[in-house]
């Protein structure tokens, strides 16, 4: 049956093609005044228009009366680790009292130790994980979310982890899944990156593609991590299976991933904290999206990224969760609050940043236009409790949205 949304507040429609960038992304023609309304059939967005004349035009059709309240796409998780298990909590200690990342695995900590949870955990435990993570993100408006193996670095547990992945994508009512490759995370237990750079090409990612799960491969550029040789060599022989190419870049320093990004022309660069202006100019040149994430800089007490200098020299940009063990925020309206109330972001901006633009790099597995609010485009919508729509990213803490429309379904918060 037909729904129809009517008497609804402004809608952040965000439609248009490809990706915003620079004052574009502070359009107000991208937000429909109140009082429109909106058909969904199945799992479509079938029609938009004012509400007295669908109204009279769909008498037939199921009717919810949205009140005033203001809409905005479904969010677009464009970068989560949400395979893994452990916990890491007692870190937060060893680093404030100033230990190095060494110290920390010495002491048990580390990445090392939730690869060796991850490596424990059965098929049940990691799904029940999942199911957990993607309900928590659906309440906080996630409909879309790009998640990354790369907790299991061997062969064994990277395939299993995108096998649950897949198991994970099947279920209804669960914001949709675009699976990506991460085995290049870290150096795997017990070896060098050297070692590992060579497991990796020869054993790990043929059986990626074989497999065929994930679209996508990624890698973690990095000065310590894979280099960028090491990274190309990876990235050139995953494109040449037939994968999508996505890369991890200048975290902690500029170390030249970000070249490397526009010269292979990857569809994400993310992270890239300390990329520098010429290489940022560089990757939108090249067509690359830069995915910014806040939560990272947040949970480490560090100084953010320049989303403004973004805006001002018109670089291509987006932002993702990076829900990893030491970042364990699934809600992108708080990450967006840190953008518009640290950060001085507008609030449409920083809305464009996690629908329109990193839709682009995450397709949804209809192929429908997901990231926006358009006739023929998948019905992944909230509804704010709010008559204003800015209020989706001024709430930290608590979700802004009093439901969620997931593939035409409606779920209730």
């Amino acid at each position: 049956m037909a729904r129809l949304l009517f008497n609804a507040g402004p809608i952040a429609h965000l439609s248009g093609n490809g990706a915003l960038s620079g004052h574009s992304m502070l359009d107000e023609s991208l937000v429909y005044p109140k009082g429109m309304a909106l058909l969904i059939k199945n799992e479509t967005i079938h029609k938009i228009g004012h509400t007295e004349e669908l109204l009279e035009e769909y008498q037939d059709a199921q009717l919810l009366d949205l009140e005033g309240r203001a809409v905005i796409p479904g969010l677009v998780d464009a970068h989560a680790h949400l395979l893994w298990d452990g916990d890491r909590s007692r870190e937060v200690s060893w680093k404030q009292q100033g230990k190095s990342y060494r110290q920390i695995a010495d002491l048990g900590g580390g990445i090392a130790s939730t690869v060796a949870a991850t490596r424990k955990a059965n098929e049940g435990r990691l799904l029940h994980l999942g199911v957990e993570r993607l309900r928590e993100a659906l309440r906080h408006g996630t409909t879309h979310m790009e998640v990354k193996s790369g907790y299991g670095l061997n062969t064994e547990c990277e395939l299993r982890l995108l096998e649950i992945a897949e198991v994970l994508s099947a279920q209804s009512n669960l914001p949709s899944l675009d699976p990506t490759w991460l085995g290049a995370h870290a150096a795997a237990p017990g070896l060098t990156i050297e070692q590992y750079h060579e497991e990796i090409l020869s054993e790990q990612l043929p059986q990626v593609l074989e497999q065929g799960i994930a679209r996508s491969a990624d890698v973690f550029c990095e000065p310590g991590w894979f280099n960028v040789e090491q990274s190309e060599e990876i990235l050139q022989q995953s494109r040449a299976g037939g994968l999508d190419l996505r890369i991890h870049i200048d975290e902690f320093v500029d170390g030249g991933g970000a070249d490397l990004a526009a010269e292979l022309k990857v569809t994400s660069a993310d992270h890239a904290h300390h990329t520098n202006d010429e290489s940022r100019q560089a990757m939108t040149d090249a067509g690359v999206n830069t995915g910014f994430l806040p939560g990272t800089p947040y949970a480490m007490g560090e100084n953010y990224p320049p989303f403004q200098s973004c805006i001002e020299n018109e670089w291509i940009w987006s932002i993702g969760s990076d829900f990893n063990p030491n970042c364990r925020t699934m809600s992108l309206p708080f990450l967006a609050s840190v953008l518009v109330q640290r950060n001085n972001v507008d609030p449409l901006a920083a809305l464009v940043a996690c629908t329109r633009n990193p839709a682009q790099t995450t397709p949804h597995p209809s192929e429908l236009t997901h990231g926006q609010i358009v006739e023929g485009g998948i019905a992944n919508l909230n509804i704010l409790e709010s008559e204003f729509w800015q209020a989706w990213c001024l709430q930290p803490g608590h979700s802004p949205f009093s439901a969620t429309i997931i593939e035409g379904q409606l779920i209730s918060h």
